[in-house]
């Protein structure tokens, strides 16, 4: 579908062997134990891929966008549960650490992250305040030498499992966006850290997720994460990069639906012949492998773009759009070619059509990316990844 250069070629054979040999056998086995895979995520950790963009400095690769969604759509092609972990260790729980944390934070925290000696998360959601960040209510209130952190935080992936948490909180009562706040947060260090409900979900069932309670918290002022203000603006420098990054999860996703169906529309016999033969389940197939290529080519080309330096805010929440509701639409539709055999645990397809629903709030709604998307129609001024 896509051309590569060399290297890349090379990782994504290197990400698909490890799929292959030691993700796909325990998939399932992970899933229905709904407990965070460890084992998988030290591997990970292990063969340097959570430092996948960081600098060598840091124990990373200094490599590039193309490459990160390489790697996404290999783990996710192979478990999602372990993609979800992972993309936040490698993204959203390490990037403010690095673009604003001191060269001590670096050492203590992301280093160690980076290795997969820590497990990192990202807090922002609340129970009052999803896609509306400007209602959230966290407050951090400064006291000499310290903050005071005091809230809750909700749909925290990794929450049960953390070692370390980035947390947004206002520096001030007035409402809006302006006095948002990210902070590091050390788990093992810092008293009044409480870990609330444990969510019990439908899909990515070993990605645990959870809430977290601040009960007076008491956080260095080094671990305020790039001044008082601002927090919301560097949020959104890495927003397009979670979208595409999530577009990537969702084309790994739909591989493997895709891929599962194929194979047993192959093997399956009625009428005298293999299901595939029938045109019903050809044109369904037909119609998963063209939306499955053309989310592929918008989430490569965005991460092109994002490797050219290009601001792609429109086309970023255009690609995850397309990419998110294409893995539901794939999924779906391999359920429906396996039957009531769609419904057995003994196949995946359950747990890919399980799995896609995860892909629709990560890093915006459908919903909310249409309005992103709507507040530019204009497609003479600047036609998608021009």
């Amino acid at each position: 579908m896509m051309r590569f250069a060399p290297e890349q070629e090379e990782f994504r054979r290197a990400v698909a062997r490890f799929v292959d040999t030691e993700v796909v056998p325990v998939a399932q086995a992970i899933d229905e134990s709904a407990e965070f895979p460890k084992a998988l995520f030290s591997r990970v950790g292990e063969l340097g891929w959570f430092g996948l963009r960081y600098p060598e400095r840091y124990g990373g690769a200094d490599a590039d966008m193309v490459t990160y969604c390489l790697l996404a759509e290999e783990l996710a092609r192979g478990s999602m549960s372990l993609a979800a972990a992972a993309a936040m260790q490698s993204l959203m729980g390490t990037s403010f650490i690095y673009r604003y944390g001191s060269d001590d934070l670096h050492r203590r925290y992301l280093v160690p992250a980076l290795r997969g000696d820590l497990v990192a998360t990202f807090a922002l959601t609340e129970p009052n305040a999803g896609s509306d960040v400007a209602n959230i209510t966290t407050r951090a209130e400064r006291r000499g030498d310290r903050y005071v952190l005091r809230g809750a935080k909700t749909w925290v992936t990794n929450a049960p499992v953390a070692d370390l948490l980035t947390v947004a909180a206002k520096t001030s009562a007035e409402r809006g966006l302006k006095n948002i706040a990210l902070f590091l947060l050390d788990r093992a260090t810092m008293r009044g850290i409480t870990l609330g409900r444990k969510i019990d979900k439908m899909s990515v069932r070993a990605s645990e997720t959870g809430e977290i309670l601040l009960d007076d918290v008491e956080v260095p002022a080094e671990h305020l994460l790039g001044g008082e203000t601002g927090g919301a603006e560097k949020v959104g420098t890495i927003l397009s990069e979670i979208r595409v990054m999530t577009a990537a999860l969702s084309v790994g996703l739909g591989r493997a639906a895709y891929d599962a169906a194929l194979k047993y529309a192959r093997e399956r016999q009625a009428f005298g012949q293999p299901i595939v033969e029938h045109q019903a389940i050809a044109f369904k197939l037909a119609d998963m492998l063209t939306s499955l290529h053309a989310a592929t080519l918008m989430t490569y080309q965005a991460a092109g773009a994002i490797d050219a330096g290009r601001a792609i805010v429109r086309e970023a929440a255009m690609t995850k759009l397309l990419a998110s509701e294409m893995a539901v639409r794939v999924t779906d539709e391999a359920s429906r070619i396996f039957a009531s055999y769609g419904l057995a645990m003994e196949y995946p397809v359950q747990r890919y059509f399980r799995d896609a629903r995860f892909l629709l709030p990560g890093g915006g709604t459908s919903e909310i990316l249409r309005v992103v998307i709507g507040r530019d129609l204009d497609w003479d001024r600047g036609q998608a990844f021009a």
